[in-house]
């Protein structure tokens, strides 16, 4: 088996990775069918209303993140796994009830927006951590980006089809079809045998644990730098969902289907990038450093493009950087850390991932209807740039490393410690 694949060797993996491409096209429909329906239907083309459903979705992040990530270490995955898709699908079906009877006003889908992101945060550092029990440890890594590569597959098919089914019957159905796909997940969950499970150490149940979790992040200057350049990128930088939604209909004139269009162009990128990740033995923090320069100069040379098709076309690099930035922090952080703490560790990363969107989705979307849809871009260009210059600029002086390239020799680009050996998580940098 090739080296991309190797993962899907083990049969709970591939029971997760069948059931989780499906859920994840149902999630893209429903993120571009809410977008739409809220931009389009609801308000007169409002960014900040598409800004604020969006913060509301990610707002509980923010909120309970450290708690939804000790519940992941302390309690059994599959029940809870189970219990968030049944959560998340019932949401989905109750919105599509009430946009197909005609009943849905805007601040209906802002407690639906708001609903789903609590079901959402408990779900997310229990399926983040779950992929550990179904791979060895060698192997998790590749099923980190396997993962990846699921989501990114269905965002080249999600958008696409969602645009299609908002142009020919709305976006009530949508949300229905998405309700419909969590009950592949819950399947998988259930068929997925023990007995060929990687268990896991729970954290027992005691005082501070919480506390614990932030003191092991702090003492990781590796997970820090992670942390910081993934919340200012998320939170200027990552909001494709309403960029990408105001710059084909204010920018372009578009319709629907040339909305869910720059999701899946997007998603060939960020598939492509999938699949590399795959193929990382061990990312690294200077892996996701680097993706964030990368990111910073397609999204301001995509801003600038004059046409739609030169956007589209632009949506590909974008789409590669992304992807590659976050695989390699999440794959970082995962395959470094003290099992007993993944769930606390992860949940913070996807606190300062996620729940900075609350906080950045309505300033972008305030400059995009105040400013223009291009602007609203360019922020995140700029300041994933001056956060991707700081970080480089306070590793060389705390870890004392520098660069050394030789286009005679591999490795070509060398990371070189000055002071000898240093830390294990510092070296790993």
């Amino acid at each position: 088996m090739s080296a991309t694949f190797t993962s899907l060797q083990y049969p709970n993996y591939r029971l997760w990775f069948g059931a989780a491409l499906v859920a994840n096209v149902g999630t893209w429909m429903q993120r571009i069918a809410q977008d739409w329906l809220v931009l389009t239907v609801l308000t007169d083309d409002s960014g900040v209303a598409v800004g604020i459903t969006t913060a509301l979705q990610f707002l509980p992040f923010l909120l309970i993140g450290p708690w939804t990530g000790l519940l992941a270490d302390r309690l059994p995955r599959r029940r809870l796994l189970m219990a968030t898709q049944g959560a998340m699908g019932l949401l989905a079906l109750g919105l599509g009830a009430l946009v197909l009877s005609g009943n849905a006003e805007l601040w209906h889908v802002y407690a639906f927006a708001l609903g789903l992101g609590f079901a959402t945060a408990f779900d997310n550092p229990v399926r983040q951590t779950f992929v550990a029990e179904l791979v060895p440890p060698e192997r998790l890594a590749n099923a980190v980006g396997l993962n990846s590569a699921s989501f990114n597959a269905a965002r080249l098919v999600g958008p696409g089809v969602a645009g299609l089914l908002i142009a020919a019957v709305g976006p009530g159905w949508v949300f229905v079809v998405n309700g419909l796909t969590f009950a592949a997940t819950i399947a998988a969950v259930a068929l997925m045998k023990p007995a060929a499970m990687w268990a896991k150490d729970r954290a027992p149940r005691a005082k501070g644990q919480i506390r614990e979790g932030l003191r092991y992040v702090r003492g990781r200057s590796d997970i820090v730098v992670i942390m910081v350049v993934m919340a200012v990128v998320s939170t200027f930088g990552l909001n494709f969902q309403l960029t990408s939604a105001m710059m084909a209909r204010v920018e372009f004139g578009r319709g629907a289907s040339e909305f869910g269009l720059l999701g899946s162009v997007l998603a060939i990128g960020s598939l492509t990038g999938a699949l590399l990740a795959a193929r990382r033995e061990r990312p690294r923090v200077r892996l996701v450093i680097g993706a964030a320069f990368a990111f910073a100069v397609a999204t301001a040379v995509g801003a600038l493009m004059p046409t739609y098709w030169g956007y589209v076309l632009m949506c590909i690099p974008v789409g590669l950087a992304s992807l590659t930035m976050l695989t390699a922090a999440n794959s970082a952080i995962q395959t470094s850390v003290d099992p007993v703490m993944r769930g606390r560790v992860m949940a913070l990363y996807m606190m300062v991932l996620l729940g900075s969107t609350p906080i950045g989705s309505p300033i972008v979307g305030w400059i995009g209807e105040a400013i223009g849809p291009r602007w609203a871009i360019l922020v995140g260009s700029i300041t994933t740039l001056l956060v991707a210059v700081a970080a480089t600029l306070w590793a060389r002086r705390s870890w004392n490393v520098t660069v050394r390239y030789s286009i005679r020799r591999r490795p070509h680009l060398e990371v070189v410690y000055l002071d000898g050996p240093a830390p294990e998580h510092v070296r790993a940098a």
